[in-house]
This record gives C-alpha cells, structure tokens and sequence, in this order.
C-alpha cells in the first residue's frame, strides 16, 4: 500500500537547512572552528531536525509559528559559527533558507517521481540514493556558481538593499507555498504533482534570482571601491604635489634667509646679536637636515604630515630608505604613505595621554624584502573583519579605503599588507620583494653617501 506521499516529511526539510547552513558558513570567515565547530553544527542538526519531526503535520494556524523556530535556529547557527553582525547574518541565512527549500523540494519531487511514474520500490535505500544525489548535485552547482564570488561575501550592506532581500525571500516563500495554503486561486494546484512542480520551480527561481541580486550587489561595492579608491589616490596626489611646491618655496626663502644672516653677522657687534643669528643658522641646519630620506617624495609628504603632527601634538619620528622606494610610481607613493599616517594621526588624537601620541614610520631592507613599518600607539580592542580593522561609524560603506587603498598598491608591486595589535601599539606591515637590481641600485647610493 502506497503511503501519502503528497506531503514532505519536516525531517527532509531539517537536513536541508543543515547542509544550507553548512554551506554558506564554509565560504564565510569563521569565529568557531574544528571542534567547536562540529560541535555547534552537530547540536543544530539535533535541534532542528528534532523540531521539525514532533511539529510535523501541524494544523495550518501553526504553520508559520512553527516555522518561524526554525528560521531563528539557522539564524543563530550561522551567527555563533561567524560572528557576523545581524544584517550581515540576516542576508547570508536568507539565502540559505531559500537554498534549503528548493534543496527539498526537488528531492522530494524526484522521489515521488521515481515511485509514482518509474514504479520504484519503497525502500530505505532508494529513498538515501535520491537524498544524496539531488543534495549532491544542488550544492555541488551552488559551489561552481559561488566559487567566484565567495570572496566578497562581506559586503557592506544598506538597509534597503537588505530589506529588498528580505522581499524577495517572503515573495518567493510564499509562492511556494501558495497551494498548501488554499488551493482555490489561479495561482495554485489540487494535484500532488503539479504542487510539487509549482514549489519547486518557484524555489529554484528564488535561488536564482538571490544570486543574481547577490552577484549584482557585488558588482555595485567594487564599482563604488574603486571610484572611492580612485579619488583618494588622485587625492594624495595633489596633496603631495601642493606640499612639495609648497617645500620648495620654503628652501628657497630659507636659502636666501641664510645670506641675510651672513650680512647681518658682518655688521654685528653686540655679543646678544650674535648669540641670536647663532640660534637662526642652527635652526636653519635643524630644518634643512630632517626628511632627508633620499626620495624626494617620501620627503615631501614626511615635512607636509610632521608640520600638521607638531599643530596637533604628535610626535612623528621616522627612519627611512627612501632610494629604496624608486620602483613605485610618485602616485602610488604619495597614497601609501599619506593613507598610512591619516590613519595613524586620527588614531593617535583620540588619545587622552598626550604622551601616548607617538608615531613611528621606518623603511628598511630586510632579507631580500623591502619592510614599510607605521606603528602608533593605541588603545582599545582591536577586531578585525576579513583582515580589516571594524568600523565604528555608522556609515561602514565609506569606512576603510584608505587601508584598502594600501593593501592595493602593495599587491600592485607584488607586496603584501598586514595589520596587528600588541602592547598598546598598532602596526601597519607592508613587504615588498627586493630584486637583486634594487638591492645593487640602494647599496651603490650608500656607498655614494659614505
């Protein structure tokens, strides 16, 4: 005797929330992992799948009670195993919910099929062998599709993109499920079979439509970086060349000041006079020799930032290289280093300690590599989200391109950036490899200045 095959058994639906949830937390950065993370799973799977086995064939009034404790377990799950914030968890559980649902929907479709039209037996092993290919083939496309895109999962989202996800996600819910509701309307079915082809098509079409949404948000973000990225290079460009014609103006008076100083000490008599230009022509030496780092334009942003730190009382030092930067186009320079110091200098004015606002910038060969350090003092905690310092402002979207805009140009010369906290500093790395040119080019110049 042929069972009532017209409703999908909850537990069905519990393996493929399980293995929807699973998937998206395997592509996002994870707070848990090993066993802690097997442990959180495994305990989802049984709350879950327990859930939905006693609330199975509930009465329609508890239809959407029920699921609603359901959707707040997979929430949860991908919250503890990421450590997302609410937005973020929210966007990621909508497409898995919906994932899970056509999960479902389509192995219990092609089940039905192989009993009722191919007259397969009923039995345990037919009913695994369809569980495991039909899971098997829709995450395994899923993977395809979101291989190139599993980068760039933490978006920055907007309210209104995520209350469009969330429209989407009720849309296609409740059209899914439109028949099991009331069959009297044009948009629903009395037949099993065509139920079971409403349900999954339209879940197959949500699937596809949140990916392109997903896909197309993406797009906008990168579109948005770059333009941001862009601007804030040109930027520090201008600023530079601002600051260095600004440099050359003060030499040339400083250099004129010099021969003033020569006459009057010619025409001076009185020993205070004396003592006095003294002190100038010190000054002057103080002045001609700092930023002397032997690239003109690591000199240039190093005076313009040190005359800004000594107005808001920073102590900026700073050892450096500079020949060993001649690869890097001025551009490109001028955007790494003012990026690195805008972020040390609005870190260290937040500090109470006027002691505490120290930054230090070196530039130095090291084994084969070029190292840029930039190291300010800090306080706080520091978290960090896909390698990034987390924004505190309320507009996160424009928060963190300088940082990115360092971690571009360091991959543009085949570099790398990293970023970490220890003993109440914050430390910017960035590694650069040394050619054995650069190496002969930087020696040379030493041995020049020797």
């Amino acid at each position: 005797m042929m069972p009532d095959l017209s409703h999908t058994p909850g537990v069905y639906y519990a393996l493929a929330y399980w293995l929807s949830c699973t998937f998206y937390i395997a592509q996002l950065p994870r707070r848990l992992n090993g066993p802690r993370l097997a442990a959180v799973q495994a305990g989802f799977l049984a709350a879950v799948t327990a859930f939905m086995a006693l609330t199975d064939g509930v009465p329609k009034a508890w239809f959407l009670p029920c699921m609603s404790v359901s959707v707040t377990l997979m929430l949860l799950d991908i919250r503890i195993c990421c450590g997302l914030d609410w937005m973020k968890t929210g966007y990621v559980w909508i497409r898995a919910f919906i994932l899970g649902e056509f999960a479902a929907a389509l192995e219990w479709q092609l089940f039905y099929f192989g009993l009722t039209v191919l007259g397969l037996p009923l039995r345990m092993w037919v009913n695994l062998l369809f569980l495991a290919v039909s899971h098997g083939v829709v995450f395994g496309l899923m993977f395809l599709l979101e291989r190139e895109h599993r980068s760039n999962y933490l978006i920055d989202l907007t309210w209104r993109e995520f209350a469009s996800a969330v429209v989407l996600c009720l849309m296609v819910f409740a059209a899914s499920n439109l028949s099991y509701v009331s069959q009297n309307t044009p948009f629903s079915s009395r037949f099993t079979a065509e139920i079971f082809i409403i349900r999954t098509l339209v879940d197959l079409g949500g699937v596809a439509i949140l990916h392109a949404y997903h896909v197309q948000l993406q797009v906008l973000s990168a579109r948005l970086e770059m333009a941001n990225l862009q601007n804030m290079l040109q930027m520090h460009y201008n600023n530079y060349r601002i600051s260095e014609d600004s440099i050359a103006l003060v030499n040339q008076k400083y250099h004129d000041l010099k021969h003033h100083i020569q006459l009057l000490r010619m025409e001076a008599s009185a020993g205070e006079k004396l003592e006095y230009l003294d002190q100038m022509e010190a000054e002057i030496r103080a002045y001609e020799a700092q930023n002397k780092t032997g690239n003109r334009v690591l000199d240039a942003i190093l005076t313009a930032k040190s005359l800004k730190c000594q107005r808001e009382g920073i102590n900026l030092t700073c050892v450096a290289e500079g020949q060993a930067l001649a690869f890097m186009h001025p551009m490109d320079l001028s955007a790494l280093f003012g990026n690195a110091l805008d972020n040390a200098m609005e870190s260290v004015k937040k500090l109470d300690d006027p002691e505490k606002r120290l930054i230090h910038v070196s530039v130095a060969r090291q084994k084969g590599f070029l190292r840029i350090r930039v190291e300010n003092c800090y306080e706080g905690q520091l978290c960090l989200e896909a390698g990034m310092p987390a924004s505190t402002k309320q507009d996160r979207r424009y928060h963190g391109f300088g940082l990115k805009s360092i971690q571009a140009i360091a991959a543009k010369y085949g570099g790398s950036m990293t970023i970490a906290s220890k003993d109440g500093w914050f430390e910017l790395r960035i590694l650069f490899p040394c050619s054995p040119t650069d190496d002969k080019e930087v020696s040379y110049g030493h041995q020049q200045q020797n």
